[in-house]
């Protein structure tokens, strides 16, 4: 008689988007054994984005990049005694990091299996796994539920997760409320991690006049950096009527996504907020540029992409630029008509059901 499964690890270390597109694999093995613990080992600084996901029992954090040596030797040996105590029955490995076949090796489990990367094809790291799962897929929701072929799983659950409190849509109530936000409205997140994923400021300008002119208003939205937040002030200072600035860089991810959740309409980049709306089934308009616009496509069909592909000739990835914007060709008369187009097909579909759409968290293709 085999063992009951009852903790299962699962170990993904990039940043916030690649971390939500990871939630369909937790579903899915919720969904196989829904009596099992499933944690997260991930980097600490992402943790927010699954938070608030009630189907991880906990969440373990793997020191920044940024942090010193010390600190991240006093990380990793912490985790060790963390993870080791916790008795795993599986470990589902999604990243290519070498600091994971030695953690592999170190702590107990009865199944190891790790997606097979082809440029981690040495002896060490693949004896570091009981098994390794071929890696299948166009897109990375697909690329990731493909590592659970080794366990026999194939009723997949492909919608991603994002999840908040009901306090957190409260808070952003509130601030709406007090800014003059009494209406439907539209958000705008122009930031992204790097330059290459961002539009020009002057054209979100001229988006946020045109839908300001429609009545709805805009609520643009950043990280707290200091240069998204210069870029957020940029686009308020040219518009006809300053938009919304009030929460930029001062949203925690959960309370993000309850702003985004209620929004008419996201437009974005590519970035964690744009895979935020997609979970959410918030409309979406994106911008992609001179990234694989297949692979990190927002994982939802209520959504237009514009690609600056279509308008010209993007480089290969080996020869990018990461310092050009190469979604400066894209107009804004067309991320507006994409706009409207999306508002209008979801104003058709609210007056149809005749109430409010029913916001889920979480998006199927």
């Amino acid at each position: 008689m085999e063992e009951p499964v009852n903790k299962i690890l699962v170990i993904k270390m990039r940043f916030h988007g690649d971390m939500l597109l990871t939630t369909p694999v937790i579903s899915s093995l919720k969904q196989h054994y829904p009596n099992a613990q499933i944690d997260v080992l991930l980097y600490e600084d992402t943790i927010p984005i699954l938070s608030e996901n009630v189907q991880i029992g906990s969440l373990y954090g793997v020191a920044k990049k940024s942090a010193g040596v010390l600190e991240k030797v006093s990380n990793f040996l912490d985790l060790l005694q963390q993870l080791s105590a916790n008795r795993y029955n599986i470990i589902l490995n999604l990243t290519d990091q070498w600091m994971v076949a030695l953690l592999m090796r170190l702590i107990p489990a009865e199944i190891k299996i790790s997606q097979d990367y082809a440029h981690r094809q040495t002896t060490f790291w693949k004896n570091s796994f009981t098994c390794l799962a071929p890696i299948t897929g166009e897109h990375i929701v697909e690329r990731n539920l493909s590592i659970l072929s080794a366990l026999g799983i194939k009723d997949f659950y492909t919608k991603t997760t994002m999840s908040y409190k009901p306090e957190h849509w409260h808070e952003m109530e509130i601030i709406l409320n007090e800014a003059g936000v009494h209406g439907q409205y539209v958000v705008i997140q122009p930031t992204a991690r790097q330059i290459f994923k961002c539009w020009d400021e002057d054209k979100f300008s001229v988006v946020t006049d045109a839908l300001q002119a429609q009545g709805y208003k805009v609520v643009l939205t950043c990280g707290p950096g200091d240069d998204d937040l210069v870029c957020v002030n940029r686009i308020a200072d040219e518009c006809e009527q300053r938009p919304i600035t009030a929460l930029a860089g001062k949203t925690q991810l959960p309370e993000l996504a309850a702003l985004i959740d209620h929004a008419a309409l996201f437009i974005g980049v590519d970035s964690a907020p744009m895979h935020m709306a997609a979970a959410l089934d918030t409309p979406i308009v994106c911008l992609f540029g001179a990234t694989d616009r297949v692979f990190w496509r927002p994982w939802t069909d209520n959504a237009i992409q514009l690609w600056a592909g279509d308008y010209a000739e993007m480089p290969e990835r080996e020869e990018l630029d990461r310092s050009q914007k190469y979604l400066s060709v894209i107009p804004a008369e067309d991320v507006i008509a994409a706009a409207n187009q999306m508002l209008n097909s979801n104003k058709a579909e609210d007056e149809v059901e005749g109430s409010e759409p029913i916001r889920e968290s979480g998006s199927a293709t």
